[in-house]
């Protein structure tokens, strides 16, 4: 019995020990933080100082109480523009990623322009007007103007399907009979040819264009 009391007393001893060296820890740890503390509390004080010294009679405690109050008055005001702010930033990260995918969806329809050769045909136009710029003088361009409805006139009667056909039909026949392989034809066998209905409806189409040229020259002879 007496050694279960003698160890029960020795136990409290060491806990009142531990307590004790711990309580002396943290007061020496206390001491070290004023000493690093006070350095910097005396520098804030002095710069507060400072500050004051330049704000100088401009600046009064009631300004400051005055200021406090009406920020306490207006606290739903403040409530309510932080929920402004928090919308705002939520519509910003919605944004931000709305612009992500957009630029994403950007550069993947160029990469498409460039697959397709929309670029390529771009340098080739740009390569185009940059002769046509060196080519052609001011007086050339403003011709053109004068003319443009002239030449866009003949370019329409060109393209219409009549037009292209004979065009098509012409150059195949061109194609086909090449100087090299075409025998020149005796004047028995032209002759023969005036009796073909297509013959005679394609002289009489030449004779026409040749009359017109004639008609253009000698209205230009007379003026």
């Amino acid at each position: 019995m007496m050694d279960k009391d003698l160890a029960l007393l020795h136990e409290k001893i060491d806990y009142l020990t531990e307590q004790f060296e711990a309580q002396q820890r943290q007061r020496e740890a206390w001491d070290e933080l004023k000493q690093d503390l006070i350095p910097i509390t005396n520098h804030m004080i002095k710069l507060s100082i400072n500050e004051l010294e330049e704000i100088g009679t401009d600046f009064e405690l009631e300004d400051l109480l005055f200021l406090l109050k009406r920020f306490l008055r207006n606290t739903h005001l403040w409530m309510h523009l932080l929920d402004r702010l928090e919308a705002i930033m939520d519509l910003a990260d919605e944004a931000s990623v709305l612009g992500k995918q957009a630029f994403a969806n950007t550069i993947e329809t160029l990469h498409q322009l460039e697959r397709v050769g929309y670029f390529a045909f771009a340098r080739g136009g740009y390569y185009v007007l940059q002769r046509i710029v060196t080519e052609f003088s001011e007086e050339d361009v403003r011709a053109l103007g004068d003319n443009i409805v002239n030449i866009l006139t003949t370019v329409q009667k060109m393209t219409q399907p009549e037009m292209l056909t004979l065009a098509n039909s012409a150059i195949d026949s061109m194609r086909d009979q090449t100087i090299e392989n075409v025998k020149p034809p005796s004047t028995l066998s032209l002759l023969r040819q005036l009796s073909d209905p297509k013959v005679r409806i394609g002289l009489s189409k030449m004779l026409s264009i040749v009359s017109s040229l004639a008609d253009e020259n000698a209205g230009e002879i007379k003026n």
